[in-house]
């Protein structure tokens, strides 16, 4: 099975690489700024823009007659192509939003980027890409060492079961890095290592992760909570910036630092997201997991913060493909099932459960258990009970008819291995 997939390497650039390195990511941005000039010039008089091979063919005509662009020598002309080719994309999504045909939040129209206010990336799709040990090598730049073993990737271009299709190089906070897309030749289990397994998993802001097994195995992730542990250096950097100059030789200095320190919160944050995601995707062969409202809960200004911190949306993309590379599958409840307020040994289900209220108590049955766990427990349930139909993308703000869960439009409706599915309860009561 050939799939997508992206290896990225921290570089290690001389003085000299980093200047060309900087260098590139200038003229992409420059690209951007010139095709958007041109795009709202020809908007403004005929009511349609540049298409990115139209900017590229209008780009090589003034390139070599205008003095002033006597520099574009310097970098590789791939690094123009590709951001024309990108706004090109942005400005047809930005259309698609405007008319519907995309789903999410509305895009507003491209913007101009400014230095130091954008981030500085640039792509290469065509030249000599490469890596081998420590070192890789790209157009224009050459060789270029990395602070890891590239290893794993050079042994499968080597064996030619993968092929690099582009390079993407930016740069986050004080580290350049460069990502290669590739077309691998990746060998997907036709069934998994522990056939039958199924465990529930309930993401949370007190422990990230409460999971049950079909073997009544509970497991607890409480998380790095990066945010919340550096927020005191967090808000000590960015008084300290504010406290700069604006355009002083300080005020840089003290963003860089900033910068830093929000890198490696993010870094932190990843590195226990994927090993958690990874430990369940290998473990197991059905993942059950919430259909979340994160933009709602992101919306919450008391919750905001610690959901950011916990990276649900990252939990559930994650999932999503490491299930099937090991040939499992995850199922997703309806975001309008119960897994809380529904208790786990007799089904009763109460009218409502704030969320301060931490532990479960049924009148019913008189259990007494962890809200959590709890609802992971229901999770497992669902997934034997073999409700799954629909792949869950979201659904209505709203719940639709009794028995009628929300519509779903995403992709891959099949419950299949490698594919996600959707889990449905009933709706919860009013």
């Amino acid at each position: 099975m050939r799939v997508h997939q992206a290896y990225r390497f921290a570089l290690d650039p001389t003085p000299v690489q980093e200047r060309a390195l900087a260098s590139h990511a200038g003229a992409a941005r420059f690209a951007w700024n010139w095709g958007l000039a041109a795009c709202k010039d020809r908007y403004q008089a005929e009511g349609r823009w540049w298409s990115g091979a139209e900017l590229h063919r209008q780009w090589n005509a003034v390139k070599k007659t205008d003095p002033a662009l006597a520099w574009w020598r310097e970098n590789s002309k791939c690094v123009y192509q590709e951001a024309f080719r990108d706004l090109d994309r942005a400005l047809r999504e930005f259309v698609r939003s405007r008319t519907g045909a995309r789903k999410g939040r509305r895009l507003g129209f491209p913007r101009f980027k400014k230095r130091g206010r954008c981030r500085d990336s640039f792509r290469f799709s065509t030249g000599v890409m490469r890596c081998s040990g420590r070192a890789v090598t790209l157009p224009r730049l050459g060789v270029i060492a990395t602070h890891e073993s590239t290893r794993k990737l050079a042994r499968r271009l080597e064996n030619g079961t993968a092929r690099i299709l582009s390079a993407t190089v930016s740069r986050t906070a004080h580290r350049w890095h460069v990502s290669f897309t590739v077309e691998v030749d990746r060998n997907v289990c036709g069934r998994h290592a522990q056939p039958g397994s199924v465990v529930g998993v309930d993401l949370g802001v007190t422990t990230m992760l409460t999971a049950v097994d079909n073997h009544g195995t509970a497991i607890e992730i409480t998380g790095p909570k990066a945010l919340r542990a550096g927020l005191r250096k967090l808000a000590r950097l960015s008084k300290a910036h504010l406290r700069t100059q604006r355009g002083s030789a300080n005020r840089a200095k003290a963003a860089a630092r900033l910068a830093r320190h929000h890198a490696r919160i993010a870094n932190v944050r990843t590195d226990a997201l994927h090993k958690a995601t990874t430990h369940l995707a290998t473990r197991y062969e059905t993942v059950v997991i919430e259909d979340l409202n994160v933009t709602g809960m992101l919306a919450n200004r008391r919750l905001a913060r610690a959901v950011a911190d916990q990276g649900f949306r990252t939990v559930r993309r994650m999932l999503d493909y490491k299930t099937g590379w090991n040939g499992g599958r995850l199922l997703v409840a309806d975001r309008w099932f119960p897994s809380s307020k529904t208790c786990s040994g007799c089904g009763r289900q109460k009218p409502s459960l704030p969320l301060s209220e931490r532990t479960y108590r049924c009148h019913t049955c008189g259990l007494v258990l962890g809200r959590d766990l709890n609802a992971a427990i229901n999770l497992c349930q669902l997934a034997a009970s073999g409700a799954e139909s629909l792949n869950a993308c979201g659904g209505d703000v709203r719940p639709g008819p009794a028995g009628q869960p929300p519509a779903k439009q995403e992709p891959g409706t099949a419950t299949s291995a490698g594919q996600a599915g959707t889990a449905d309860g009933q709706p919860s009561a009013a």
